[in-house]
C-alpha cells in the first residue's frame, strides 16, 4: 500500500505509525512519515494573501489556495504561477495588473475532497473585507455538505491581510505538528485574528487610489508635499490613522504606534512585509530590534495581490496587542 492510501485509511495514529517504523528507510523519508503521523487527520487551508513564501506552504503541509493576479491579458496563479518580484517589476513598467478570489467550481472540487478523505479541515480565509473569498468559501461548504453529509470543516474570516494573516496561518500549523486538535488551532486562530496589529505605509498614493482607498485629488496632493499615510486594518476593513511628512519620521511613527499597541513585543514573532524593498525591511527590523529587544521576526516580499493595490516601496508590521 503506498503512503497517500495509508494516509487516506482511517487507522487509529499509533497503529499507522508502528507500520511505518517497520520500514528501513531513513533519512528525509523518514521525517517526512513523522510529519504524516503528526499531521494525519486536520487538513489546514490558506490563502496565497498571507504573503508566506511557497515554502511554508510545502514543509508545513498547509494547502495554499492561490488567488489569481492578472496581467494586462494573461491570468496567473499568486505564489505558484508569477513570483511577487516579478509582478513587482512589471507595475514599475506600468504594466497593468488585476486581482480575483478563486472560481466557486474551484472551493467545490477542494472541499469534496476533503469530505472523501475523510479528514477534518479548517480553512483560514482572507479578511472578507478585502476580498470575497470567505463568502464563496463560506457558501460552497454549505452546499459540498449538503452532498456529502460527513464533511467536517471550519472556515474562519481571519479579517487579517498579509504576514498579518500569515501569522495566524503559521500559529495553526505549528500547533497541528505539536499534537493540538480541531478545536484548539480554531481558538487560537479566532483570537491571533482577533488581535493581530497591521500597521504599514505605502511608497505611492496612486496605487491605493486606483483601488479606491483614497481619492485621486489627496494623492496627487500627498505625492507633491511627500506626506505618506500610516493606515490599519480594523474588523478586516483598511483605515487610515494619519498622515506623515518624510520617510525617517513616518517609521518611527509607526514604532510609537507599535509601542501603544503591542504587547511584550520583545518576545513576540514580528511580521514585516515588503513591496520588494529589502532595505527597507531590514531597516524597520533594525529599528523595532533596537527599540524593543525583539528576537524573532518572520520577513517576506509581500505577495502579488495586495502589492498589486499597495505598490511598491510598501512597508508594514504585524503583532499582536494580546498574547494567548
Amino acid at each position: 500500500m503506498n503512503l497517500e492510501n495509508w494516509n487516506s485509511c482511517r487507522l487509529p495514529a499509533a497503529i499507522f505509525f508502528w507500520k511505518l517504523c517497520k520500514t528501513r528507510k531513513i533519512g528525509k523519508l523518514k521525517t517526512e512519515l513523522i510529519v504524516r503521523v503528526k499531521t494525519m487527520g486536520i487538513q489546514i487551508f490558506a490563502d496565497s494573501a498571507s504573503d508566506l513564501p511557497l515554502s511554508f506552504f510545502k514543509e508545513n503541509h498547509v494547502h495554499l489556495i492561490p488567488l489569481t493576479v492578472y496581467v494586462e491579458d494573461k491570468s496567473y496563479d499568486d505564489l505558484v504561477g508569477i513570483d511577487p518580484k516579478e509582478v513587482f517589476r512589471l507595475i514599475r513598467a506600468g504594466v497593468g495588473t488585476k486581482t480575483s478570489q478563486p472560481s466557486p467550481q474551484y472551493f467545490e472540487k477542494l472541499f469534496t475532497d476533503l469530505a472523501k478523505s475523510g479528514d477534518t479541515g479548517i480553512y483560514l480565509a482572507f479578511s472578507s473585507e478585502l476580498s470575497g473569498t470567505y463568502q464563496t468559501a463560506a457558501m460552497i461548504a454549505e452546499q459540498v455538505k449538503e452532498a456529502c453529509p460527513d464533511l467536517d470543516l471550519t472556515v474562519l474570516d481571519t479579517k487579517c491581510a498579509s504576514i498579518g494573516y500569515g501569522l495566524v496561518v503559521k500559529a495553526a500549523a505549528d500547533l497541528r505538528k505539536n499534537g493540538a486538535g480541531k478545536e484548539e488551532i480554531v481558538r487560537d486562530a479566532a483570537f491571533r485574528s482577533k488581535h493581530m496589529e497591521h500597521i504599514f505605509t505605502v511608497a505611492d498614493l496612486d496605487f491605493l487610489a486606483r483601488g479606491g482607498r483614497l481619492s485621486k485629488t489627496s494623492a496627487f496632493f500627498g505625492g507633491l508635499l511627500n506626506i505618506k499615510p500610516i493606515l490599519d486594518v480594523e474588523d478586516g476593513k483598511l483605515i487610515p490613522i494619519e498622515k506623515i511628512r518624510g520617510r525617517k519620521k513616518l517609521l518611527h511613527r509607526m514604532l510609537d504606534i507599535m509601542e501603544k499597541r503591542g504587547t511584550d513585543l520583545e518576545h513576540q514573532l514580528v511580521g514585516i512585509c515588503h513591496g520588494d524593498d529589502e532595505a527597507a525591511a531590514e531597516e524597520m527590523k533594525q529599528l523595532i530590534e533596537a527599540r524593543f529587544g525583539t528576537k524573532q521576526f518572520l520577513i517576506n516580499t509581500i505577495g502579488a495581490v495586495i502589492g498589486s493595490h499597495a505598490g511598491p516601496g510598501t512597508i508594514s508590521v504585524f503583532f499582536l496587542n494580546e498574547l494567548p
